[in-house]
């Protein structure tokens, strides 16, 4: 693969607005929120946050004996900065979490990670760089790392923990004080490159990941030993790509799914506001690779939606049909995150955002495609099924019931059957994400927890959730309530002790 070349596809894109300003005034964005908030308190998961926290948890319920370690979590924390609010929800600065879990206790602990960026802005106290969905133009950079925010995903791997961005390196952490040991590079020849926040590792150890440039139309893929090794590295061609930030790996095959947007060459723009919804004209594509080779085996037609996060892929008859569970959003739903930031709320239409299964039958080109769970998001399977046949997925969902599009409900989802084992939360709470923990030895998917966090906006507090993940309908076995709020997060991992 050769790396200047694959940077240089996009160098339009990492020049973003040299000579621009954002659309929107940051001021405005920052008095918006801030009057939002105070006729709205539930929105208090979209507000900044300032310094480091650490804390002990009042365990409510019985953590169960056999849950010990640590549940890794990582999101955007600062928003705001010199009297400016950023633009879009992806653009804040990572803060790093850990859960810890031992002896029927919970202590909690988090801590920004310092990036190049976070450290440059802090000091100056004020806006630099330009983010995902903000423009700022203040200072110029090298490279892709100059803007990293390290705001996605918390990866334990090979004794190591490092926090994720989809646009540059990983930035490794120290496990046991979160403080930022710094830019992770993978092999020399892959500095600064595109490492997505979703790698996949599968039950040997190995990880893949892939890392792509918007309007680069290139995809870098990469395998990883368990030892932290490069066993493979290249790249494919995707015309027309945009936003790719999730895939699925099955035994066979690395599954991609490009949504149908255009790249605007208007450079005053956010790189957010650059990706113009061409649904009317064209819809999403399925990119299958073959993991031997990393070449493209075959693409496959999909109707028109926007793709965040996937649940997992196994392949049956000989890799002949690859089965894939993701959740499809109708429409342009990369704007909605964006104007969380002003305070405004998304409508709730459940049927608009579902986890679906789709199989790929490569020898004929069909494509089949079962509906499991409507209002659906952040689906998670148990880590021993990774590219192998799965009956379980872990899954979000915003009840009917809301008028705004609110996550607020737990699943394990039988999608064989297609039955969902569901617990809502109360009014004014919030779920983040939850991950499916296996007990010691077990070999059910459903032998173990779901464990996750939720808002509870009421309190103004976080509480992390334990559930038997055979029995969610019965409620939590344990929520353990910290005394103050944590910065909403997006993805994690646990780590057991």
């Amino acid at each position: 693969m050769q790396r200047r070349q694959f940077l240089q596809a996009g160098a339009g894109l990492a020049s973003l607005g040299l000579s621009g300003l954002a659309r929107a005034d940051a001021r405005t964005t920052y008095q918006r929120f801030h009057a939002a908030l105070a006729r709205d308190p539930g929105l208090v998961v979209y507000a900044n946050v300032e310094g480091s926290q650490q804390g002990d948890a009042v365990v409510e319920g019985r953590m169960p004996a056999g849950l010990q370690g640590t549940f890794f979590r990582n999101g955007p924390g600062r928003f705001e900065l010199g009297g400016e609010r950023y633009q879009h929800w992806f653009d804040g600065d990572g803060f790093a979490q850990a859960w810890r879990i031992g002896s029927g206790t919970v202590s909690h602990q988090g801590r920004f990670v310092e990036t190049r960026k976070f450290l440059d802005e802090s000091a100056a106290g004020q806006f630099l760089y330009p983010a995902f969905g903000t423009n700022f133009t203040r200072r110029g950079f090298r490279d892709n790392d100059s803007l990293n925010t390290a705001n996605t995903n918390l990866l334990p791997f090979n004794d190591r923990l490092y926090a994720l961005w989809e646009g540059g390196s990983a930035t490794e952490i120290d496990p046991a004080t979160l403080a930022t040991i710094g830019i992770h590079t993978w092999r020399d020849d892959l500095r600064a490159m595109p490492f997505s926040a979703h790698p996949k590792v599968e039950p040997d150890g190995t990880l893949w990941n892939f890392g792509a440039l918007p309007g680069g139309d290139k995809v870098a893929l990469y395998r990883i030993g368990a030892a932290g090794q490069v066993l493979q590295a290249g790249a494919i061609d995707v015309p027309k790509l945009a936003l790719l930030h999730d895939f699925a790996v099955s035994a066979r095959h690395l599954i991609f799914v490009v949504p149908p947007y255009d790249i605007a060459a208007d450079e005053n723009l956010s790189l957010a506001e650059r990706h113009v919804w061409a649904g009317r004209t064209r819809g999403a594509r399925v990119v299958v690779v073959a993991k031997d080779t990393l070449a493209i085996r075959r693409v496959y037609e999909l109707p028109p939606r926007m793709v965040f996060h996937f649940g997992n892929a196994w392949d049956e008859a000989g890799g002949a049909v690859t089965h894939v569970d993701l959740v499809l959003h109708d429409g342009d739903f990369l704007a909605a995150a964006g104007h969380l930031m002003e305070g405004v709320r998304e409508p709730n239409r459940p049927a608009a955002h579902a986890a679906v299964r789709v199989s790929l039958h490569h020898t004929s080109g069909r494509v089949d495609t079962v509906r499991l769970l409507d209002g659906a998001e952040f689906p998670r399977v148990t880590p021993h099924v990774v590219g192998r046949r799965h009956g379980r997925l872990a899954v979000l969902s915003s009840d009917a019931r809301n008028a705004a599009l609110v996550l607020d409900t737990v699943n394990v989802v039988d999608v064989d059957r297609g039955r969902a084992d569901s617990w809502r939360f109360g009014a004014g709470w919030r779920a983040e994400e939850h991950v499916l923990v296996p007990r010691k030895g077990a070999r059910a998917e459903t032998d173990g927890w779901l464990v996750g966090v939720a808002q509870d906006t009421n309190t103004t507090t976080s509480v992390l959730t334990v559930f038997d993940a055979a029995r969610v309908h019965a409620g939590p076995l344990a929520l353990a309530r910290l005394p103050y709020r944590t910065p909403h997060c997006f993805h994690g991992n646990f780590l057991a002790a």
